[in-house]
This record gives C-alpha cells, sequence and structure tokens, in this order.
C-alpha cells in the first residue's frame, strides 16, 4: 500500500535507517518477518518503520481506552435509591457495590434518594439509606457533599478518597495473586461500560412521576 519511493526507513529496534527505496524497506521487512507501516505519511520522504503491526495496533487500542477512561474519570455517576424511601435493603447492597466500582475508577457518585407522596412528612428514613451509603463507602470514599434537599428527593455527593482507594487496590491486587498461586478461579469483574449500562437501564426503570404523587396507601 506504499507507494511512494524513497522512504526514510525506521528500523525494529528504533534505530535509524535512513533514506532507502521502498521496495528494499519491504525487502527488509520481509526478511524479520514484520511488517513494513508507513508512521509519517505527510513528510517526504515520508518515515516507514518495521515492526509488527497487529501488535502495534493492539497498543494503539489500548492506549486510546486508557486515554477514554482517563478523560471520563472525573464523570458523576448518578444511582437512585428506588422510587421511594422503602427500598428494599438488598437493593441499597446492589447499588453500593455499583457505586464501589465507579469509585475504585476514579469517578464520583451521586446518590439520590426519592420520597414517595407523603414520606416527605419522614425525611429521617431517607437520611437513614443515604448514611448507610454512606458508611458502606467510608473505606474508599468521602463525602464531597452533604445531604442535600431538592423537592422531594435528597442527595448526597460521594468521591474518591485516593489514598484509600490506592490501598484497597493493592489489598485486592495481593488476594488476587494469592488465588493465583493458590489455583483458585479468579471471577472477572465487568467492564466499567457494562456497568454504566446496567446503572442507566435501572433509572430508567423509575418513573420521575413517581415523585409527584402518592400510591392508595399514602392518602388518607
Amino acid at each position: 500500500m506504499i507507494k511512494i519511493s524513497p522512504v526514510r526507513l525506521i528500523g525494529a529496534d528504533n534505530e535509524q535507517i535512513g533514506v532507502v527505496e521502498t521496495s528494499e524497506a519491504q525487502r527488509m521487512a520481509q526478511e524479520a518477518g514484520l511488517d513494513l507501516v508507513e508512521i509519517v505519511p505527510d513528510t517526504r520522504p515520508p518515515v516507514c518503520k518495521i515492526m509488527d503491526y497487529g501488535k502495534f495496533k493492539y497498543e494503539e487500542s489500548q492506549k486510546a481506552r486508557k486515554s477514554r477512561a482517563a478523560s471520563k474519570a472525573t464523570e458523576m455517576k448518578e444511582i437512585r435509591l428506588g422510587r421511594s424511601v422503602k427500598i428494599d435493603p438488598h437493593d441499597i447492597q446492589i447499588r453500593i457495590d455499583q457505586s464501589r466500582r465507579f469509585l475504585m475508577a476514579g469517578h464520583k457518585v451521586m446518590f439520590t434518594q426519592r420520597f414517595k407522596g407523603r414520606e416527605i412528612a419522614h425525611r429521617e428514613l431517607g437520611i437513614e439509606n443515604l448514611a448507610r451509603v454512606r458508611d458502606a463507602l467510608a473505606d474508599i470514599a468521602k463525602v464531597e457533599q452533604a445531604p442535600r434537599w431538592m423537592g422531594k428527593q435528597a442527595s448526597i455527593i460521594m468521591a474518591p478518597d485516593k489514598p484509600k482507594v490506592e490501598a484497597v487496590k493493592r489489598k485486592l491486587e495481593k488476594e488476587r495473586a494469592e488465588k493465583i498461586a493458590a489455583g483458585q478461579k479468579i471471577e472477572e469483574e465487568r467492564s466499567i461500560e457494562e456497568l454504566e449500562a446496567e446503572l442507566e437501564a435501572q433509572n430508567q426503570t423509575i418513573d420521575p412521576g413517581d415523585d409527584e404523587t402518592g400510591d392508595e396507601s399514602d392518602k388518607d
């Protein structure tokens, strides 16, 4: 696919070979069992390098993935604690587990507790749910914003505590290494992208209209 000749050639070990005819560069790449890749096409002569193209593309995709992850590291994730303060403790734990992964990945998390109908008269119940979340995540996170009220809902924002996060990561890595050494099966974690999709679907099941009116059990 390289049609221009000559080219400025870089060897497989990053050595500067110099300007050579394209056919000669291709021959050298073939003898090394590698590929000739044009890495700077806009110069004259263009710059080419002898390399493993498959490995190069893989490394580039990994760099791009890490770059995307780093650019999203400060994104705010909203996790809603159900339609009302009567959310089941098991469901709260599911949301705590979700948020733990986000916090470990560097994201901030806003937990929102909604109040359905006359539940707003018992604000302490919602605050207790938020406090449970706060305490469960104290080993890796800190409160960035204390519970704040907006209409019939309260929210709290948790941010990663970097020293604590790093300590937990070291502990988990040690435990993982010990399991591998013992021949135990290691369960792969779901990706952040999969968790984001799960969270989006979870939040979509909560109808905003549920905040505005109560059901029959809320009425006199």
